[in-house]
C-alpha cells in the first residue's frame, strides 16, 4: 500500500488527490513561511510578499507535480507544459492576489487568514486545471 501511495507511478484519481495534497502541503509550507519571513523580518507590503512567496510555492508544485503527483502528460514538448503550468499558475496568482487583498481589506482578516482561505480557492482552480488540462 505504501508504494503504491508513495512511489508507483499512477492513474489512479484517488492516488493523485492524496499526492497532490501532500505535494501542495510542503508549497503551502513553502509558501506560508516564506510570506511570514518577507512580513515579519524584511517588512515587505504584504501584496508583495504574498506574491513572491506564491511564486516560490508554485516553482515547488510545479517540480512535484511533475516528478511524483501525475504519471500521464497531455504535451511531449516541456517548453508547452511549461508555458501551460505557468499560465494556470499565473490565474493561481491573481486569483491569490485578489482573495489576500479582499479578505485583508474588506473583511479585515490578518493577512495569514487571508492566505489561508485564498490557498483553499486556488487549491481547487491549481488541481482542476492542471489534472484536466495537463495531467490527463
Amino acid at each position: 500500500m505504501v508504494e503504491r501511495l508513495f512511489r508507483r507511478p499512477t492513474a489512479n484519481i484517488f492516488i493523485q488527490v492524496f499526492r497532490y495534497i501532500l505535494a501542495g502541503g510542503v508549497a503551502y509550507i513553502i509558501d506560508y513561511s516564506s510570506l511570514i519571513v518577507c512580513i515579519e523580518i524584511f517588512k515587505v507590503y504584504y501584496l508583495t510578499a504574498a506574491a513572491a512567496a506564491f511564486l516560490l510555492g508554485l516553482l515547488t508544485s510545479y517540480i512535484l507535480n511533475v516528478v511524483w503527483v501525475f504519471d500521464r502528460k497531455v504535451f511531449s514538448n516541456k517548453y508547452v507544459e511549461t508555458l501551460i503550468f505557468a499560465f494556470i499558475g499565473g490565474v493561481g496568482l491573481i486569483l491569490n492576489q485578489h482573495f489576500i487583498w479582499f479578505f485583508t481589506e474588506n473583511i479585515n482578516l490578518h493577512y495569514l487568514f487571508s492566505k489561508f482561505f485564498s490557498t483553499i480557492i486556488v487549491f481547487v482552480w491549481s488541481f482542476s486545471a492542471r489534472k484536466y488540462i495537463l495531467f490527463r
